[in-house]
């Protein structure tokens, strides 16, 4: 059983390697539209080659189409989206085509495709309507289109507990809200929330984090402050000590707004996205400022339902016992996963907020509550238990 109280405990994911494109000698001869084929000399044939794809392509597109709307007519009556949405499905068809990518193209780009697709069928009828940690321009709403693909209607909101609001009311079909960073650790007030939300955990996303310097000014020694989020600041402590340790740091709701404020105010920058910097007509100052290359954000997605096992994935828990200052009592919640060989990958401890010094614990695992060994394990956790509850059982991230 891997884990630690208080920080991240899961082990790394394995990169594929990459991949050599095919020789022409090693690709079938010929050059009709078909996988495999070798590409023609002739510019104006690659051309005409390339046109015939691009129309077979466009062909299985709209016949794709039309097959996910009879999938979701069969399932609603209602034509909503949210009703036939189903992200264990999803997170399927994009393991398989990773599965089969044989290059030239990258896993990223192949399963940004497909989301796209997907998203595309999905919203013939209604766009899923997706709430977010506001405004636009945030590394959360980066992580609603890595997730649901382009073709949702993205609604910014400027508080974590609006956006879990939203969705309770049904005015959102689902909230994206961040949890926790590699750098920095986990996103308190996502795990408060919690405690009094009925709502559900339905996935995850992995977002790698770049953060840049920008600003109206011609260069970065002209920055008289910078506004960022508490976390982003964090995350660039080392690089802001090393290049700009005298200028002011002015902690700001979400990076957006820091941008927000470096467009609207003379001596001021902000950190945030390439995203954020084309929003707000801002000049790049410094590039890739993060101090570590691995800075990743996980968001969980929050919807009011749980959802079927994709075969890939995570279940998170919340529970507590009579008197958590117990000796033993930890590991009385634990061992029923050790005994089951239940892999957990994360602990948060949080406070109760019933009486001081009582507290609650956040507990991810792997695998989903209806496979046999997990159900076997949370039958005997619960026995042990003041509070349990299933946040979610959910595909673990893809990519």
């Amino acid at each position: 059983m891997s884990g630690r109280a208080g920080g991240r405990g899961r082990a790394g994911r394995g990169k594929r390697p990459a991949r050599a494109r095919p020789s022409p000698e090693a690709v079938p001869s010929g050059v009709s539209a078909r996988p495999g084929a070798t590409p023609p000399a002739d510019l104006q044939a690659i051309r005409t080659h390339i046109d015939s794809i691009d129309a077979q392509i466009q062909t299985l597109l709209n016949e794709r189409a039309r097959f996910a709307q009879a999938v979701g007519v069969s399932k609603s009556a209602s034509g909503k989206a949210v009703d036939f949405y189903r992200p264990e499905r999803e997170a399927e068809v994009l393991r398989m085509a990773l599965a089969r990518n044989a290059g030239p193209l990258r896993d990223e780009e192949i399963a940004r495709l497909f989301r796209e697709i997907m998203s595309a069928c999905l919203a013939q009828q209604e766009p899923l309507k997706v709430a977010f940690l506001g405004p636009e321009g945030t590394f959360t709403q980066a992580a609603v289109y890595k997730h649901f693909g382009s073709s949702v209607r993205a609604l910014p909101l400027p508080a974590i507990d609006e956006v879990f609001h939203e969705v309770e009311g049904g005015i959102a079909d689902f909230g994206v809200v961040p949890i926790e960073n590699s750098t920095e650790g986990t996103v308190n007030h996502t795990l408060d929330m919690f405690l009094t939300s009925s709502l559900k955990i339905c996935g995850e996303v992995e977002l790698r984090v770049s953060h840049h310097l920008m600003g109206r000014m011609a260069s970065s020694a002209e920055a008289q402050r910078i506004c960022a989020h508490a976390q982003a600041l964090a995350q660039c402590r080392g690089w802001l000590d090393q290049n700009l340790p005298e200028v002011e740091r002015i902690a700001v709701s979400s990076n957006a707004e820091g941008a927000r404020r470096a467009r609207d105010e003379r001596g001021t920058a902000a950190i945030a996205s390439r995203a954020a910097a084309e929003i707000y007509s801002l000049t790049l100052l410094a590039s890739e400022i993060e101090d570590r290359a691995d800075n990743t954000t996980r968001f969980l997605v929050v919807g009011r339902k749980l959802f079927s096992r994709s075969g890939a994935d995570r279940t998170t828990l919340l529970v507590s016992t009579p008197d958590t200052d117990d000796p033993g009592a930890l590991f009385r919640l634990l061992e029923p996963l050790a005994k089951h060989r239940i892999n957990m990958t994360r602990i948060e401890s949080r406070p109760s907020h019933k009486r001081k010094w009582d507290y609650v614990f956040f507990i991810d695992v792997e695998g989903h509550v209806s496979d046999a060994p997990l159900a076997k394990a949370l039958a005997l956790l619960e026995k042990r238990t003041s509070l349990f509850k299933v946040l979610g059982s959910y595909p673990r991230a893809v990519l």
